[in-house]
């Protein structure tokens, strides 16, 4: 039998691991919207005006007093019609580029501008974009939020930029509902959370905020945006109310699709900066859905575990509760529940996440008792990614992983006889049982492995959920039959596992793993032998090869260049394999051997001191 996992429709939310869920239509909304006010229109010669001042600022350095002084002026000189800009397509996208790089102080007058309109902007679609650029600024200068301009005070305007963020936080705090349920609203709520906590939660910053935005926003993730940030204490307090707030409508934030995405963000960001927060807020969402209608088959809790909106907040709650917590939840509402969750088709995502919080042997074991024995089935209803999950808490807790294997072995089939368990990668990678995979009749007693014809087999295709699962297995303590897999491999089927886009990330594990011995590192890929050329021509082969090669030794990296070396010209004319001959160095191996040994000498000798601090 297959346990290929069932393919969801792409509309749907794709997890790794596990299908995704459909997106039911959303019926009327029943709660008060701001009603649409017309917005004023930017004067066409001020849109003129920004093109051409955005041109300049590309000719300018990037450092400088040049460029602050451009910027300060151009946002002087449209500040009357900040609203008219904000909230028009072309002018919120160039307002963005250039805030990107804008000094504090022409941030703060934006902002000011735009305070007295603060709703009429944040549910804008435009507008929205603006304000929320306007505060993911605010990291790159902590030391000003509080700092006034001479200037700002000669024109009758002192106030601060913590001040304007507190207004803006108060204004959202008296009207939380309604920010929060408006489609464009709740963007700049979400933005306003993670600022108050000093938290740039990584999925919200990278997310595109409008048409020209997206550069803007993937420039601050390279340029290694730190997860945490210093705020004043006001905002922290400020962030204390705003989840009191949420506590008196939590109904709202339960129920409503939209205002649920806030809560999630608040749970997030409170469990880095005010843990007993995040916990009250935990509690209540608990206590407020195991008290709505009951369930027949057990606690009332499950009914919105089968649910799109409310299981996607409990996940989120799950995952930052506390060990006590998690403990209560499971005797309370999951024992005895945990199999018909695990086979539904929406229950199962919330699962996972109460699987990835689990870091007690305690809760573990109780789980794995129950949920063990419905392994195979759970696979072949399509839902992987609970048995993932399952796995990744018994490498993590460091118990029941001899179980969890032998168990996995008997799920696809190859546990019995003893010589079908050197086929268990194949099988785990692709997901598929083994008569399937070899494409053989049922058969009342199993057939020996036979290793010529599995040997002529190319590799199936490795999906993205058998990768992690792989990835788990070879970080456990005991591994025996994974690596007797590996190592019994073809060349041609390890090169096609080094250049499958998921597969190439078993080969990292492997690489990585501390289980796995120096000795066996080198049995697993000494097939790759002959093949080096076209992993360094491979996308995700020369990546692989790159990996390899920071690992090798002085010996194997000579072996490596020769074999390269005898097709310097193909590589050359390949933009992967052009990579891969300069990270080898391979122009100096071909002229000058010599110093191309004294070079990889002197790299192995500050590699192993290195190791070697490190160790200590």
């Amino acid at each position: 039998m297959g346990v290929r996992p069932h393919l969801p429709p792409k509309a749907g939310r794709r997890r790794p691991g596990g299908g995704g869920r459909a997106r039911p239509e959303q019926g009327p909304d029943p709660r008060p919207r701001p009603a649409p006010a017309p917005h004023p229109r930017p004067a066409p010669e001020s849109l003129t005006y920004f093109r051409r001042a955005l041109e300049a600022l590309k000719e300018t350095p990037e450092a400088g007093e040049e460029r602050e002084l451009l910027i300060h002026n151009v946002l002087k000189e449209l500040e009357t019609q900040a609203v008219a800009l904000a909230t028009d397509r072309s002018g919120s996208g160039m307002l963005q580029e250039l805030l990107v790089s804008s000094p504090p102080g022409p941030l703060r007058r934006l902002l000011a501008a735009l305070l007295p309109h603060l709703r009429s902007v944040a549910c804008h679609r435009s507008g929205a974009h603006v304000l929320q650029s306007v505060m993911l600024q605010l990291p790159r200068f902590p030391e000003a939020l509080a700092r006034k301009e001479e200037g700002d005070v000669k024109d009758g305007d002192p106030e601060t930029l913590e001040e304007l963020v507190m207004k803006v936080a108060s204004e959202v705090r008296d009207a939380l509902v309604l920010y929060s349920g408006d489609t464009h609203g709740s963007f700049v709520v979400r933005t306003l959370l993670q600022v108050l906590g000093g938290t740039a939660l990584e999925s919200e910053i990278a997310r595109p905020r409008g048409p020209q935005s997206l550069d803007g926003q993937r420039a601050l993730v390279r340029e290694g945006k730190p997860a945490s940030f210093e705020v004043p204490d006001t905002f922290l307090s400020c962030l204390q109310e705003l989840s009191s707030c949420f506590l008196k409508d939590i109904s709202v934030f339960i129920t409503d699709k939209v205002s649920s995405f806030c809560l999630q963000i608040a749970l997030q960001v409170l469990h880095r900066r005010l843990p007993k927060a995040c916990a009250r807020l935990c509690d209540s969402v608990i206590k407020y859905l195991s008290t709505r209608n009951s369930s027949a088959d057990g606690s009332p809790l499950l009914l919105f575990l089968r649910d799109q909106t409310s299981s996607r907040l409990l996940e989120q709650v799950l995952l930052v509760s506390e060990p006590p917590q998690l403990q209560s939840l499971f005797e309370d509402h999951f024992q005895g529940q945990l199999q018909a969750l695990a086979s539904h088709p929406i229950a199962n995502f919330p699962l996972q996440r109460f699987l990835d919080a689990i870091t007690t042997p305690q809760l573990l074991s109780q789980v794995f008792e129950e949920l063990s024995p419905a392994l195979e089935g759970v696979l072949a209803q399509g839902h992987p990614g609970v048995i993932i999950a399952l796995v990744g808490a018994c490498r993590r807790v460091g118990t029941h992983q001899a179980q969890i294997l032998q168990l996995l072995l008997e799920a696809f089939h190859c546990a019995e006889p003893l010589s079908r368990q050197v086929a268990c990668v194949p099988l785990f990678g692709s997901l598929t049982a083994y008569e399937v995979y070899y494409g053989l009749e049922e058969e009342d007693v199993p057939s020996e492995h036979k290793l010529e014809v599995a040997a002529a087999r190319p590799l199936g295709e490795v999906t993205v959920p058998g990768s992690l699962l792989l990835q788990h297995l070879l970080h456990f303590s005991t591994l025996g039959p994974v690596l007797r897999s590996l190592t019994s491999m073809e060349g041609p089927q390890l090169l096609a596992l080094a250049q499958s886009p998921a597969g190439s990330h078993v080969l990292d594990a492997v690489l990585t793993s501390s289980t796995v011995t120096r000795k066996q590192r080198r049995k697993i890929l000494r097939p790759l032998k002959g093949h080096y050329v076209a992993l360094a021509c491979s996308r995700h082969g020369s990546r692989v090869l790159d990996a390899i090669w920071n690992e090798a030794t002085l010996g194997t990296r000579k072996e490596i260049a020769a074999e390269l070396g005898e097709q310097n010209q193909e590589l050359m004319r390949d933009p992967f394999g052009h990579h891969v001959a300069r990270n080898v160095a391979l122009g100096t191996f071909l002229k000058r051997r010599g110093d191309w040994e004294q070079q990889q000498g002197a790299v192995a000798k500050r590699r192993k001191a290195l190791s070697t601090i490190l160790g200590d």
